[in-house]
């Protein structure tokens, strides 16, 4: 299993936790202003941590311990857990385990087996990083949330319904996802929705007639599956559950909740003990992904029709791993109930895993989740998991490993209603309330019907009590959105008399279908700004319209804009995430009553709606009689290949892979891919060991562009590069590639593919060379084979680089020199200027475990770079340093290094002008020692400074892109011990710092 290399984990401009100064630290040295004490805690403060361990769960466990059998299952099977050889390395497993929290003093909690290698332990800082030091020991992570990542029938929308619909090619709704279980890691499930009703389990075993019955077993529910192995599951019993809340739909409903129980006081808790849905999203979710067919669906006396899940005949596994606390500090889930719930769905036998969870920033793929994922994916299961509601900034998504599918948000036709003025001018936006015309009536806006007891500001929001129900009363109000809950700004109107409202958002924002407690009109600029202010007139009307009246319709599929982006930063832009989008926006599904607002039914968004859509669809394709023993990869390729662009918010097809990946799923072709992209876990393990990661298992790194993806990435082009991929067919017939990347040379060799027989596989290479495309920004395109009357398309996104260069080079001496390479990306005039010397600053102080010191450094306006630095005078204690920058009465953590190394180094390229200050903190002594001594320096490099002497040589070679120039810096005239620091800066701004001393 990979764990990270030894190198330091610096995390460079990569954090921006922006933090309050209400404390301080404990600070021995030093006068600078103090650092606020919670900056540190989450990395410094004793705990709960998960120990990953490098050994192989079951799951992937091959038979490399003498005198235990392998317990990997056969391709297309599942891990059989009850065997005996799953047994004995269970034991085995648990042992080792206890024994490394033995070694540092701790005792393990909880262990994991199945999906994942590790245990939860209580751990001092001092117990964590010896941890951290222990061979066999992947990683310490802290046990901290992870957040649920929140035509106009989304069955409907996607052809899965109706004479020639996706399930009528499957033989019906009773065979779309037959012999199929679908395990959902949530929030719970409400077992009285009519979307998870079904017979009472017997416990007469099932017959041939009937083989994918679902029957009780003693304590446990056992089905038979389609890919020929068994279920076997359990219905929990808690708080208002029991096991008769289980039948022949819901044939599994667990919960965990050991960390939350541990972090969240009971007087906290808000949230049922059990399976029980505490807030309707993994209702919502599970009945999304296989609810049951023809449920009919109302909110509030409104009737939407008929609602179905993706896959009708699947069955559902919930696994509670989220919960509701007091306050959303204490609501979600930790990565520790997260990781059991995953290791229970895995030995169950799950067939496809919905994760509509996510965290921020990106996880990191050697997080505890991500592993356990890469386990269960390896024995088989299709992981479908949200990409992240924190669109539209690029680089904001998470769950992007290679072995899970990571799902955006797209949009389905929306409900819309339009927003008639008295001055004759019509605009639509989104509403689900307005069912019938309401007025014409006056129009007002919110602040000259308020309170007077309120502020204008205040009035604005509609927040409670801000309206006078004397001037409200038969009017529709405008109100503006922000701050108020959207559907607490409707109940605010209803509450002082008012009719109707139109919601307006002041700047681009999400247009959002809520249940409005008034018919509502919810507008985007500058239709929102022209009603506010046409509202602000004498005399002015409206009359609130179902439906879009203007003669502008609105474009659909889009993007949803809080969808993440990429490019992901865990992959250094080298895989393209997210893979696909799905419906994600006002998607009408089972939710939990209580918390809900008595209502069985509403409509979410967010990229967690989308990842179950893609999970419906995977239980599809596993359904009896159409692929049950595919792997999740195939499917996955198969799901991306033939998906289709999205549009602009004008209509036209938006080809952005950072925000579609390969585009929206198309269910009407997925059964026809004619080609797929396969990958196994030697795969994935050799991606990781491209990325820098010691994965343990003597595998070969591969370059991360070089992994079999259905999607190509290059996050550095430095001129040209060439890029490796394999196909099998699933379709015979001959093939024909075809490519286009604007800005960018590119060529497939061989351009034509003759596969005779289904499971050919062959391989073909593809090469880019930029030819105009800007540097720094991505040129994107697709890849498409034609052939066997299909089409196979892949996104492409490469980002040509005007040169790679190391960040640092260090020399010693008065006088002296120091070579290195850089790689241009370019070809012809490469100059090369030199920026320095600049004298550093030095100062030695020492500390005990657990204290900070604190030390203030203000950088110029064009500073090109600065560096922070602290040296143990003991290589055996462990120190780490963060870097913060002051912003009035803020500080931003703007990079931190937390190696296990007794040294630490920070640099900051161009950074902002302003004060910074950097912290060191005493993680660890050696041995025998109750403080430790260091030396902390800073310094910083602009144009003008000019300490001493500073050359280089070339200073304007001739470049060939991709050929490696060896640059020499020089120095001389400064004293043997002083530190300093030089910038050697690149064609493009960018450069390579030389420290000296």
């Amino acid at each position: 299993m990979p764990h990270p290399s030894s190198s330091p984990r610096v995390a460079i401009l990569a954090v921006t936790v922006s933090l309050a100064l209400t404390a301080s630290l404990t600070a021995t040295a030093a006068a600078a202003p103090s650092i606020p004490g919670d900056s540190l805690a989450a990395t410094t403060a004793p705990g709960r941590y998960i120990v990953s361990l490098a050994k192989d769960p079951i799951a992937t466990y091959d038979g490399d311990v003498n005198g235990l059998e392998a317990t990997r299952p056969e391709v297309g099977r599942k891990v059989d857990v009850r065997s005996a050889p799953a047994r004995r390395y269970q034991q085995y497993l648990t042992e080792q385990q206890d024994q490394v929290a033995a070694r540092v003093g701790a005792e393990a909690t909880r262990h994991y087996s199945v999906s994942f290698n590790g245990f939860v332990t209580f751990l001092t800082t001092k117990q964590a990083r010896d941890l951290q030091r222990t061979a066999g020991v992947v990683s310490v992570v802290k046990d901290t949330l992870r957040k649920a990542t929140s035509d106009q029938n989304s069955v409907d929308y996607l052809r899965l319904s109706g004479k020639s619909g996706v399930w009528r090619s499957l033989g019906g709704v009773p065979k779309s996802g037959r012999g199929v279980v679908v395990g959902v890691l949530d929030s719970g499930i409400w077992p009285e929705s009519k979307s998870f009703a079904g017979p009472a389990l017997g416990t007469t075993p099932p017959t041939s007639s009937d083989p994918f019955r679902p029957y009780r077993v003693g304590a446990k529910i056992a089905m038979k599956k389609s890919d020929g192995t068994t279920f076997s599951g359990a219905c929990e019993a808690g708080q208002q559950f029991t096991a008769a809340d289980c039948n022949a739909k819901l044939i599994t409903a667990r919960y965990f909740s050991e960390g939350f129980e541990a972090t969240v006081p009971e007087k906290d808790r808000r949230d049922f003990l059990s399976p029980r849905d505490g807030s309707g999203h993994g209702s919502h979710t599970a009945s999304t992904a296989a609810g049951n067919n023809g449920v009919a669906a109302s909110v509030d006396g409104i009737q939407f029709g008929k609602i179905s899940g993706v896959a009708p005949a699947a069955k559902i596994a919930a696994y509670k791993v989220l919960w509701e606390g007091a306050t959303p500090q204490q609501s979600g889930g930790l990565i520790s109930d997260i990781v059991a719930g995953i290791d229970a769905a895995v030995s169950d036998g799950v067939d496809v895993l919905n994760y509509s969870i996510g965290g921020s920033p990106e996880s990191e793929h050697f997080d505890p989740v991500q592993l356990a994922f890469l386990s269960a994916a390896s024995a088989g299961i299709f992981v479908s998991a949200s990409a992240g509601n924190r669109g539209p900034d690029p680089s904001t998504l998470d769950n992007t490993s290679p072995w899970v599918t990571t799902v955006g948000a797209s949009t389905i036709a929306p409900y819309e209603g339009t927003v008639v003025l008295g001055n004759g001018q019509n605009y639509a936006g989104i509403s689900t309330t307005v069912r019938s015309a309401v007025g014409p009536k006056s129009l007002v806006t919110a602040t000259a019907v308020k309170n007077s007891a309120v502020t204008e500001a205040a009035a604005s929001l509609c927040g409670p009590n801000t309206l006078d129900p004397t001037k409200v009363s038969g009017k529709i109000v405008v109100c503006d959105r922000g701050v108020v809950d959207r559907v607490a700004k409707s109940a605010e109107v209803k509450r002082a008399g008012g009719v109707g409202m139109v919601l307006v958002n002041l700047t681009p924002n999400t247009l959002d279908g809520d249940i409005h407690s008034v018919p509502t009109v919810h507008l985007n600029p500058p239709a929102s700004l022209a009603v506010k202010s046409y509202a602000a007139t004498a005399g002015a009307t409206a009359t609130l319209q179902p439906g879009n009246l203007t003669s502008v319709k609105t474009p659909y599929p889009q993007v949803a804009e809080f969808s993440s982006r990429g490019p992901s930063t865990a992959s250094n832009g080298d895989l393209l995430k997210p893979d696909l989008t799905a419906p994600g926006v006002s998607i009408l599904a089972a939710v939990a009553p209580p918390s809900n607002n008595s209502r069985n039914f509403d409509l979410y968004s967010g990229t967690s709606m989308a990842a179950p859509h893609v999970a419906g669809l995977a239980a599809l394709y596993l359904g009896k009689g159409v692929h049950p023993k595919w792997s999740p990869m195939k499917i996955k390729s198969a799901l991306m290949t033939t998906a289709r662009n999205t549009k602009t918010a004008s209509g036209g097809a938006n080809t952005d892979p950072f925000s579609q990946g390969a585009g929206e799923v198309r269910p009407t072709r997925m059964f026809n891919p004619g080609l797929v992209y396969r990958s196994s876990d030697r795969d994935w393990l050799r991606y990781l060991e491209g990325l820098g990661f010691d994965t343990e298992t003597g595998l070969k790194a591969k370059d991360p562009s070089d992994f079999n993806a259905s999607s190509i990435a290059i996050g550095h082009l430095l001129g040209s590069q060439t890029v490796t991929r394999k196909v099998t067919a699933v379709k015979p017939g001959l093939y024909r590639a075809r490519v286009s990347v604007p800005g960018i040379t590119t060529r497939v060799s061989p351009s034509i593919l003759n596969f005779t027989a289904a499971g050919q596989t062959k391989t073909f290479t593809v090469s880019f060379s930029r030819r105009s495309a800007p540097f720094d920004e991505a040129a994107t395109g697709f890849l498409t084979w034609f052939g066997a009357n299909t089409s196979v398309r892949s996104p492409i996104a490469v980002t040509p680089r005007a040169v790679a260069a190391p960040e640092v080079v260090a020399g010693s001496g008065a006088a002296g020199s120091v070579t290195y390479q850089v790689v241009p990306g370019v070809n012809g005039s490469f100059p090369i200027r030199p920026y320095g010397l600049s004298a550093g600053t030095s100062e030695t102080d020492s500390l005990a475990v657990g204290t900070q010191a604190e030390y203030e450094t203000t950088i110029a306006a064009n500073t090109k770079a600065a560096q922070f630095s602290v040296k143990s005078a003991s290589p055996a204690a462990d120190l780490d340093l963060y870097v913060f920058r002051l912003e009035g009465a803020s500080a931003t953590l703007v990079a931190r290094s937390t190696s296990t190394a007794a040294d630490e180094s920070v640099l900051l390229a161009a950074p902002a002008a302003g004060t910074y200050v950097g912290v060191v903190d005493n993680f660890a002594n050696a041995p025998g020692l109750d403080s430790t001594s260091f030396t902390y320096r800073s310094a910083t490099v602009r144009a003008g400074d000019t300490a001493g002497s500073f050359a280089v040589t070339p200073t304007s070679p001739t470049a060939r892109a991709g050929s490696p120039i060896t640059v020499k810096a020089s120095w001389s005239g400064i004293a043997a011990d002083a530190y300093h620091l030089g910038f050697v800066e690149y064609l493009d701004g960018s450069g390579t710092v030389v420290t000296i001393n």
